[in-house]
């Protein structure tokens, strides 16, 4: 489609003899909000892992932006404009805010030993740099860690671990922002204040297209502007939040209907 961001072509991923995503057909329009519905197994980590090169695919294509991205290496998905969280925490509890944000935008920082021994005064501009763009992000999120952006995120609950990792993927400017169940192990209101800064940060960045896993139905049906469901691997519906959920299929398939 035209104004598509994302076009997958018959995309096919086998782990032996287990058929994990089956001649998957979808166009990922651009600025808007996709969610990706489905139980436990159905494929959606595993779109995620291929669209952003860490499972090879089996058979179909991916393409952004027009390009083919297939089998590329996660790291020229990453320089192509896609960026990612994952369902589990990859923070380094150690390290401060600013530095688990600033590691999404590794790509771009001089890290050579020529470069941190002898070009101080450059150093010390990208240090500026990348601290007002991790201070400027945060704050979208919650205003009040940003004035704590050199403390280790350790001590922090999770759903600021969970803005954090948002803000690492944001980092890069990317044009397609993949979230995998961002509000794993929050509280409803938690999540029900995640969804918000989501929908704010949609809103302050222009160009974003945003592709959601979640569990939560009242996620799905708040923040997206139309709804792909897979079953086994296949998509076996696509629409927005409220035609998918009356589907008959879906209701078997996901929502408990016998």
């Amino acid at each position: 489609m035209q104004n598509a961001l994302l076009n997958i072509s018959r995309l096919g991923k086998n782990f032996g003899g287990v058929t994990a995503l089956a001649d998957l057909d979808l166009d990922v329009m651009r600025n808007r909000i996709l969610g990706l519905i489905g139980p436990n197994g159905s494929g959606k980590t595993t779109f995620f892992n291929v669209v952003t090169g860490i499972y090879p695919t089996t058979s179909g294509k991916v393409v952004f932006e027009g390009k083919e991205i297939t089998n590329f290496s996660p790291q020229k998905v990453y320089r192509a404009g896609v960026a990612r969280t994952f369902q589990r925490s990859r923070l380094l509890l150690p390290l401060t805010i600013m530095d688990n944000i600033a590691l999404g935008d590794h790509s771009q920082l001089e890290n050579g030993l020529f470069f941190n021994l002898f070009r101080r005064r450059s150093l010390a501009a990208q240090y500026r740099e990348i601290k007002e763009k991790s201070r400027e992000l945060i704050t979208i999120f919650d205003p009040d860690l940003a004035d704590r952006i050199f403390e280790p995120v350790v001590n922090l609950p999770m759903i600021s671990r969970r803005r954090i990792e948002i803000c690492r993927a944001l980092i890069s400017s990317p044009k397609l922002l993949l979230l995998d169940e961002p509000s794993a192990g929050m509280t409803h209101e938690e999540t029900f204040r995640l969804i918000d800064d989501i929908l704010e940060i949609k809103d302050r960045i222009d160009e974003l297209t945003i592709i959601i896993i979640e569990h939560e139905m009242s996620v799905m049906e708040r923040i997206t502007d139309h709804c792909a469901v897979l079953n086994f691997g296949r998509k076996i519906c696509e629409g927005t939040y409220q035609e998918v959920a009356s589907d008959e299929e879906v209701q078997q398939a996901y929502l408990g209907v016998d």
